[in-house]
């Protein structure tokens, strides 16, 4: 009997192990395949060759670029050199990327930077890094007659183990989106095979912290309207762009839901029209599990009128890997776009 026992246990804890496989590669949309959609004005930009994950630009065309992210388990082109952040201008008629040069005391060494944004008062550069792994955001003042910035601060918290992304809503006040609810490599591993549904949404000022939207799968890239009322907020792994109000108090509440048949990434806004340009994983196995000769493609959407009950929904570019691999996030301005990946090159276009 007790036997039987075992061999019944055994095979439920087997068939929960097999379902649970079954769903993570469907949430990473494993067998998906992108037809090619191509712009005609591209060429891969000159000094970018280990990623760009995140990309933003100022209202005068200045554009910076987080480069070099690293994580366990995940590919890299320079797995020896440190990150950085590069700037580009895009009045120059040919502009080209220029890495900005940081000031004395910041570790550069260990400089693992991840998803940015800025706040325009003096300008100031939100980036979040991963030192030897860890979590914390760097807050930079840009010095634009020296092509510079100056660090000011770094924020930890324990309300920040695992954070993707950033969007700044002050000078040292920002939300940041928790990809995980733990900072163990081995239990994110285990919370995301589970789809435990943990990760959140943390508002950061220096005199209040906490998390104001939670439930997700895998929150990722996040942005701000730009009349400065709604958040949003990239469910990678769900597949879901979740709409939220913005309250005075900072908190939020979850309006609506977008799904879509893609990881989405990383979101930047386009301030004249408050579209949204989404950088997007089509086959998340292939980002993770990486083949240099079945390479993970690319997928830029652009977003219109997503508060609309039927927002439109375009694919501008796509590719399978042969020029560009891993797209993470796609920034416009002024009839330009960039398009930036995990670990791979990065792509200018004329629209």
């Amino acid at each position: 009997m007790g036997r039987l026992v075992a061999v019944g246990l055994l095979g439920i804890a087997l068939a929960l192990l097999g379902e649970r496989l079954l769903a993570l590669r469907n949430r990473l949309k494993a067998s998906r395949e992108v037809e090619s959609v191509d712009l005609p004005h591209c060429h891969l930009i000159k000094g970018i060759e280990a990623g760009s994950e995140d990309i933003d630009i100022l209202p005068n065309g200045l554009a910076f670029f987080s480069v070099g992210l690293k994580f366990p388990g995940l590919h890299s082109f320079a797995p020896d050199k440190p990150g950085g952040i590069l700037m580009m201008d895009l009045k120059e008629e040919k502009p080209r990327a220029r890495e900005l040069r940081i000031s004395r005391g910041f570790d550069l060494a260990s400089f693992n930077p991840h998803g940015i944004s800025t706040f325009i008062d003096n300008v100031y550069l939100f980036v979040v890094n991963h030192p030897e792994f860890k979590n914390t955001v760097e807050i930079f003042k840009f010095e634009e007659a020296e092509n510079s910035l100056l660090h000011l601060k770094t924020v930890k918290h324990e309300l920040l183990p695992s954070v993707n992304d950033i969007t700044a809503v002050g000078p040292a006040h920002f939300y940041a989106t928790n990809d995980h609810y733990f900072s163990d490599p081995f239990l994110k591993y285990l919370e995301t095979y589970l789809n435990l549904h943990w990760a959140n949404v943390v508002y950061y000022s220096p005199n209040e912290v906490k998390v104001v939207a939670e439930g997700f799968d895998s929150a990722n890239g996040i942005n701000i309207s730009p009349d400065d009322k709604y958040i949003y907020v990239a469910d990678i792994l769900a597949h879901e762009i979740h709409v939220l109000e913005k309250h005075t108090n900072m908190n939020l509440t979850q309006l609506k839901v977008l799904e879509l048949d893609t990881l989405v990434d990383n979101l930047s806004i386009d301030p004249s029209s408050g579209d949204i340009w989404v950088g997007c994983h089509p086959n998340g196995q292939k980002l993770f599990v990486y083949d240099p000769n079945n390479p993970p493609s690319s997928e830029v959407l652009r977003i219109q009128n997503i508060l609309s009950e039927k927002p439109t929904v375009t694919t501008v570019y796509a590719n399978n890997g042969s020029v560009l691999q891993g797209s993470s996030v796609a920034s416009v301005y002024d009839g330009k776009l960039l398009i930036g990946t995990l670990y791979h090159r990065a792509l200018y276009c004329e629209l």
